[in-house]
């Protein structure tokens, strides 16, 4: 649907650019405050399509657009323009302002409105000198901006490139998308983060969902385990990290959490068992007895220091869910239990006696599951002349001392 743009009536228009996944009330403060300080007409904002900066799931374009709809709904001065989402190929300014140019008077003064961010890297733009000569810049600048190197930027813009651009704080601007998403993964409220309608669209539409991550850390860790394991072991991977959010959502736990120790739970099985004996003893890992009998084992203790040096992960509550993800322990922490059992029911997981009944205890009660999985497991070892790690007993016992308490 190509929208029809005429600005011929107004001599002050502004364009706020942005991805807008989703838009929230820092964009919408924002735009009024520099509406109401240059006194702007129009405020038009315009949700990217393909810009060649990020990666954005065209999935979303158009819930990303009504969400803008919804959220300037209540704004006379406000208006919402399809102009980027509906343009074929990689998406720039300079191409949308130059449009916009065609649909104003001669006289109408253009405002590009953008974050600090964007504009310390405005030369990396397509045709930045143009751009810079077509319209004026308003730089929005947040809470824990470097004020002194953008002004520098901004001098040297000025003094080189005849640029005109103006810094204007918003305090707002401390919210954030990538926040509202996270929070969104992770259970947590986002109410009075973004307008009730849109709040309600997200809702409603299940919108920032664990499958729908595409943010780099995840991207980036993804692609890393990709290359390094077994397609049958990655596939295992990621049905245990989908596996770990829905019970952390059963369970009322940060689903990112989860997501992202499921999806490191095994990130060292791709070593030998020399290897891991060698790693262990450079990143000084204490083995025991038992460990060092069974290396098969070790992935997970292991895997535990590679997280944090490869990964930097440094959340103790899911290096803990990958230390033990094999053996369990005593006192277990309701992530440890998530991502224990997750790695037991995923539904890549090849079939054997009592599966079916761990799956379902695993969403009725997560403690009863385990005890189901840890004795499940000692039947299948005893039948190998196997025992079970000194761990997974002491853990067997707690959850059956506390069941019976």
């Amino acid at each position: 649907m190509n929208q029809v743009l005429n600005y011929q009536k107004y001599k002050k228009i502004a364009v706020m650019g942005g991805t807008f996944n989703p838009i929230h009330n820092g964009h919408l403060v924002a735009a009024e405050f520099v509406r109401q300080e240059l006194g702007i007409e129009r405020v038009i904002f315009i949700p990217t399509g393909n810009p060649p900066h990020k990666n954005t799931n065209p999935m979303y374009n158009e819930h990303r657009y009504l969400m803008t709809v919804l959220a300037t709904v209540n704004n006379p001065h406000f208006e919402v323009s399809r102009l980027e989402i509906d343009r074929q190929g990689y998406t720039y300014t300079i191409d949308t302002i130059t449009e916009l140019k065609k649909r104003c008077s001669a006289d109408c003064k253009i405002y590009f409105i953008s974050g600090a961010d964007a504009i310390l890297q405005i030369l990396q733009w397509k045709e930045p000198e143009k751009l810079l000569s077509m319209c004026e810049f308003v730089a929005v600048t947040r809470p824990g901006n470097n004020i002194k190197e953008l002004e520098k930027t901004v001098s040297m813009l000025k003094d080189k490139y005849k640029g005109k651009i103006t810094l204007i704080e918003i305090p707002a601007l401390s919210i954030s998308s990538t926040n509202i998403r996270h929070r969104i993964l992770a259970n947590k409220s986002i109410k009075y983060l973004l307008p009730s309608n849109v709040e309600d669209y997200i809702h409603k539409f299940s919108l920032y969902q664990a499958e729908d991550i595409t943010s780099k850390e995840i991207e980036k860790i993804k692609g890393k385990l990709h290359s390094i394991l077994t397609s049958k072991r990655y596939k295992h991977t990621l049905g245990v990290a989908q596996e770990a959010l829905q019970l952390a959502k059963r369970y009322n736990v940060d689903t990112y959490k989860a997501y992202l120790a499921g999806l490191l739970h095994d990130c060292a099985k791709c070593y030998t068992n020399k290897e891991k004996l060698e790693l262990c003893k450079k990143y000084n890992i204490n083995l025991d007895k038992f460990l060092l009998e069974n290396p098969e084992l070790i992935h997970s203790f292991l895997g535990a220091k590679i997280a944090e040096l490869e990964y930097n992960i440094t959340d103790f509550d899911i290096l803990n869910a990958i230390a033990y993800h094999t053996t369990g322990r005593e006192n277990m922490s309701i992530l440890e239990k998530i991502v224990f059992i997750a790695d037991y029911i995923e539904p890549n997981r090849d079939y054997f006696d009592g599966l079916d009944k761990i799956r379902e205890l695993a969403y009725k009660n997560i403690n009863t599951a385990i005890i189901f999985a840890l004795e499940n497991t000692m039947k299948y070892l005893k039948n190998r002349n196997i025992k079970l790690h000194p761990l997974g007993k002491k853990a067997l016992m707690y959850l059956k001392e506390e069941k019976n308490e």
